[in-house]
């Protein structure tokens, strides 16, 4: 068993882009096949940039505010209570097109 607060994790940066905040709640081993489970909040205009993973696909919940994810350079709208998947090798990228914090909630799933 594990257990964690959100509200008492340190603060970490995000890989693609170091000004964006996340904490991190679970990690690599904690659950089979989840690579982390965490939160990020993207202030407004903050942009994790164009990537892709070789071996995860990712889990991504709208928790408050409003963006924007493109997937294989398609743009599809982020707004509360979205969830959406971006698979093994789909190229993605996230922008805070709004005034105020975007929140995600997000997973990976090792394949």
């Amino acid at each position: 068993m594990k257990i964690t607060n959100l509200n008492q994790l340190p603060e970490q940066k995000v890989f693609h882009n170091p000004e964006i905040k996340k904490k991190v709640m679970l990690t690599l081993g904690d659950v089979p096949h989840i690579t982390n489970f965490s939160q990020a909040i993207f202030t407004p205009g903050q942009i994790a940039s164009a990537h892709f993973h070789q071996d995860m696909s990712e889990v991504f919940f709208v928790e408050s505010g409003k963006g924007v994810i493109y997937i294989n350079e398609r743009q599809y709208p982020l707004v509360g209570g979205t969830c959406i998947v971006v698979e093994v090798g789909e190229v993605h990228k996230i922008v805070n097109t709004g005034n105020t914090d975007l929140t995600l909630t997000y997973f990976g799933i090792k394949n």
